[in-house]
């Protein structure tokens, strides 16, 4: 049952993730490039809601990480955490089923 239904929901999960951190990437790219105007109505709503769901997940990343002065490397670390995670769980997965 494990290898059936819940790891192919986990690494669903993960793939949404790791979209969302590319996403957020790639929008803060463009506004602070002037590509896009963050008072668009649209482009606040995504970085809003993207910054919502992320947050949390890179806030314990960002505390750990030492300061690299405008760097942030805690989105890099997460994408790098999310695929050793999905590759636990493939092995579990295989190991179980």
């Amino acid at each position: 049952m494990i290898n059936e239904v819940l790891i192919p929901i986990l690494v669903l999960l993960a793939n949404v993730i790791t979209t969302a951190v590319i996403v957020q990437f790639i929008l803060g790219l463009l506004i602070s490039f002037n590509v896009v105007n963050y008072h668009n109505q649209l482009v606040s709503a995504l970085w809003t809601a993207l910054n919502a769901i992320l947050d949390p997940i890179l806030a314990p990343i960002k505390r750990r990480l030492p300061n690299t002065g405008g760097i942030d490397f805690s989105p890099v670390v997460l994408l790098l955490l999310i695929q050793v995670a999905i590759i636990i769980l493939s092995y579990v997965g295989r190991q179980v089923g």
